[in-house]
């Protein structure tokens, strides 16, 4: 990878993590950005769907079963424009679980960068043996 590219992915990730703080949940603030051809097409952070009350954890802490992770919302997002992901690099800042790494399969995404990593790796299993190129910039 070229400098060039690194200061972007950086520079990217770095967004991504500032959108993170729109995020109402209390746990984990994750923020994701799809980039395609230099240009952010989507946008998303988690959250509760539209229309739902904006509170992600139930009374003992724990994430409500309906909180969509930031990469579902920033895929979602895109579908419903007039943009396409195919091809796209997603900058998020936590490592995609297994569910997030299907949708990010199936949209036709080619490359994620992440920030931290996830207690659970089996989402970057996935997408490397999709042939997607995964980068961890800490």
């Amino acid at each position: 990878m070229n400098e060039k590219q690194h200061q972007r992915d950086y520079m990217y990730l770095r967004m991504a993590s500032t959108w993170a703080e729109n995020s109402y949940c209390e746990r984990r603030k994750v923020g994701a950005l799809l980039v395609k051809d230099k240009m952010i097409i989507s946008d998303g952070y988690n959250g509760t769907p539209s229309g739902f009350e904006n509170v992600c954890e139930d009374e003992n802490n724990v994430s409500k079963p309906y909180v969509l992770h930031a990469e579902a919302n920033a895929i979602t997002k895109v579908a419903r424009s007039n943009n396409s992901s195919d091809g796209a690099t997603l900058y998020v800042t936590t490592l995609p679980c297994m569910e997030c790494s299907k949708l990010i399969i199936q949209s036709g995404i080619k490359r994620v960068v992440y920030k931290e990593d996830y207690r659970i790796r089996d989402g970057l299993y996935l997408l490397q043996r999709a042939g997607i190129e995964v980068v961890q910039i800490p």
